[in-house]
C-alpha cells in the first residue's frame, strides 16, 4: 500500500529553499572574495576563508537530508512523482556545485592573505569581468529559486563572455610582459584571478544544466561553441543489460 507523497514533497520544498539560501552565502562569500583582491583587504579574505566552514556544514546536512528523504520514501512506500525525484538529484548536484564554488573564493582570499598579489594593478577590465561573473552567479541563483530554465539558458551563454575576457587581458598581459612594462609574478597573478573567474563559470553552468533538466527533463550538452537540449524523448535509450546464462540442471 503506498503511502501518501506531500509530506516528502514538502520537505523537498524545504531542501529547495535551504540550497537558495547556500547560493546566496555563496555569492556573498564572492563579492567579499574580489572586494579583498582589489583592495587588498586581508581582514575580508580572512572573512572569506571563515565562511568555508558554514559553507561545507550546510552542504553535508544538504546531502544528508536528501540522501534521508529518498530513503525514507522507499521504506514507506511514498509514490514520489517524476519530477520530484528529479528535484532530489538536481538539488544534491546544485548543492555541490555550490560547494566548490566557495572553495573557489577562498582561493581567491588566499592569494590577498598570503601576498601572492602583491602590488599587481588590475587593469579596469578585471574589475568589470569580476563584476560579470557575479551577475552570472546572480543569475544562477535566481535561476534555482524560481525554476527558471529560460534564464538558466541566459547563464549558459554568460560563460562564454567569461572565457573571452579572460583571453583578452591573457593576451594583454603577454604583450606588456614581452615589452618589459610588468612582471613575471604580476602577470601570473591575473592569470591565477582570471583563472578563479571561469571556474566560478563553469560552475554556474553546470548548475543552469541541472535546472534546465529539473524544469524540462531536457539534457543539456555542450557542442564546439554552443549548448544544445537533448529533449527527453531524444535521449538514447539505457544500454541493454547482458541475457542471463541459461541455467543448467
Amino acid at each position: 500500500m503506498s503511502t501518501d507523497a506531500s509530506g516528502f514533497v514538502q520537505r523537498i520544498d524545504r531542501l529547495n529553499a535551504d540550497l537558495v539560501a547556500q547560493g546566496r552565502r555563496v555569492q556573498t562569500m564572492l563579492e567579499a572574495a574580489f572586494d579583498a583582491i582589489f583592495d587588498r583587504d586581508i581582514a575580508k579574505a580572512e572573512w572569506v576563508r571563515q565562511q568555508d566552514d558554514i559553507i561545507d556544514e550546510v552542504d553535508v546536512q544538504l546531502e544528508q537530508a536528501s540522501v534521508q528523504l529518498l530513503a525514507d520514501a522507499t521504506k514507506q512506500g511514498a509514490e514520489l512523482a517524476v519530477n520530484h525525484l528529479r528535484s532530489v538529484l538536481v538539488i544534491v548536484k546544485v548543492n555541490n556545485e555550490f560547494e566548490r564554488t566557495a572553495d573557489t573564493a577562498v582561493e581567491l582570499a588566499d592569494l590577498v592573505v598570503n601576498n601572492k598579489i602583491g602590488q599587481t594593478v588590475f587593469p579596469d577590465t578585471f574589475r568589470v569581468m569580476s563584476n560579470s561573473v557575479i551577475g552570472i552567479v546572480r543569475d544562477v541563483n535566481a535561476s534555482v529559486m524560481r525554476h527558471d530554465p529560460h534564464l538558466a539558458n541566459i547563464v549558459l551563454q554568460s560563460q562564454h563572455a567569461v572565457t573571452a575576457f579572460k583571453d583578452a587581458l591573457l593576451r594583454d598581459a603577454e604583450e606588456k610582459l614581452a615589452k618589459g612594462q610588468t612582471t613575471a609574478d604580476a602577470a601570473f597573478s591575473l592569470l591565477e584571478v582570471a583563472t578563479a573567474c571561469e571556474i566560478i563559470a563553469d560552475h554556474c553552468t553546470n548548475i543552469a544544466e541541472q535546472v534546465i533538466y529539473q524544469t524540462t527533463g531536457a539534457i543539456v550538452r555542450h557542442v564546439q561553441t554552443q549548448w544544445v537540449q537533448v529533449p527527453r524523448a531524444q535521449q538514447p535509450p539505457a544500454a541493454p543489460t547482458s541475457p542471463k546464462s541459461p541455467s543448467t540442471t
